[in-house]
């Protein structure tokens, strides 16, 4: 039997209860296929952590996570720290050092899922966003100069390597060919005119590599225009760091709302552990009342078991979603429903069971 150690850090907020029910389905999947399971080790790590110790996570905590094959994260940020400490120590640093440099979004409206999009079907978005997760915007270089002075000064470097603009590019010409689906880059050429400009001539490069994947490149600001206008003309999509995460958003209102939005932090050669998480943040508004939602949460799940080569109970768990959301039987108040978070846990368990029983007895 195969086993694959999961590093658990549920983080702030609601992140402990959703991710209590995303590990419940987890287990249930392995339960009933036998030939593999999870060893889930949590950690307490987040801001709970940070006002404790003053660290969002132990001093050697990168070293420890090396030792497992996926890392599966809740949410993080709570009131009294500040933003920029919650994501820089743990979040952004584990995706540095653990070179997860290809962030998976997927932007897709689910059967049963509402759009904000007036007289849109549900074959109208169907999007995976590929945004490079280590650098550009993100970096961390800069400068405050001068600090609290009449000439105060802040320098934001964005920061741009070949060797990373070229691989986030490549892995999205080899999504894009292997799933025969257009590619679209999206940038900002006209006005960043060192960074965006090296960005284009790079996907042009490689794009005459890939002949057969057919291409398109925007504007970041006329993407987000199209992709509320048109958006099935987006299949999948890359761009950097600052654009993916606002574009994603994006997508996220477009499908359904931030509550069924997931993401992984991809490190493809598999040399360090990969990280998934839903991305609708920490709720501390909700927390401890059982009223969050989990979807997000289920859908990581999904992504994780599809990076670990079980793609079948990867759809198992989105179908299950969607089940859910069609139904409308047990959903939590934020998707219109009035079920608890443990109730729809209970109740995807019971759905994913349902179908894998189903295709073994089929």
């Amino acid at each position: 039997m195969k086993t694959y150690k999961i590093a658990v850090i549920p983080g702030d907020g609601i992140g402990p209860e959703v991710i209590n029910e995303g590990v419940k389905v987890l287990n249930k999947i392995a339960e009933l296929d036998s030939s593999f399971k999870f060893d889930f080790t949590y950690f307490p790590w987040g801001c709970r952590f940070y006002t404790k110790h003053g660290k969002m996570m132990d001093d050697d905590g990168i070293d420890q996570l090396k030792e497992f094959d996926a890392i599966y994260l809740g949410a993080v940020g709570f009131p009294g720290v500040p933003d920029h400490i919650s994501l820089w120590d743990l979040l952004l640093v584990i995706r540095k050092s653990f070179d997860q440099y290809v962030n998976l979004r997927p932007v897709k409206l689910l059967r049963g899922a509402h759009s904000a999009l007036a007289n849109t079907k549900n074959d109208d978005i169907d999007m995976l966003f590929i945004r490079e997760n280590t650098e550009g915007e993100y970096s961390g270089a800069g400068d405050w100069l001068f600090k609290g002075q009449d000439n105060e000064v802040v320098l934001q470097n964005a920061v741009f390597s070949r060797k990373g603009t070229e691989r986030i590019i490549r892995y999205a010409f080899e999504v894009a060919r292997r799933e025969g689906k257009t590619l679209t880059s999206i940038s900002k050429a006209n006005a960043l005119n060192y960074s965006m400009v090296f960005w284009d001539e790079v996907f042009e490069e490689v794009s005459l590599d890939y002949p057969e994947v057919k291409t398109a490149s925007y504007l970041v600001d006329a993407a987000a225009m199209l992709m509320i206008t048109d958006p099935k003309r987006f299949e999948i999509v890359v761009t950097s760091n600052l654009f993916g995460d606002i574009l994603t958003d994006v997508g996220a209102a477009i499908a359904g709302g931030i509550g069924l939005a997931a993401g992984a932090n991809i490190n493809p050669k598999r040399k360090y552990p990969s990280m998934f998480e839903p991305v609708h943040g920490s709720a501390p508004d909700i927390a401890g009342k059982d009223l969050s939602n989990p979807l997000a949460t289920f859908w990581s799940a999904s992504q994780m078991l599809d990076f670990f080569g079980y793609e079948e109970y990867g759809e198992v768990i989105v179908s299950g979603i969607e089940e859910l959301l069609s139904t409308k039987e047990l959903l939590t108040p934020d998707m219109g429903g009035t079920a608890t978070t443990s109730e729809v846990g209970d109740k995807m368990v019971e759905i994913v069971t349902s179908q894998i029983k189903g295709k073994v007895l089929g």
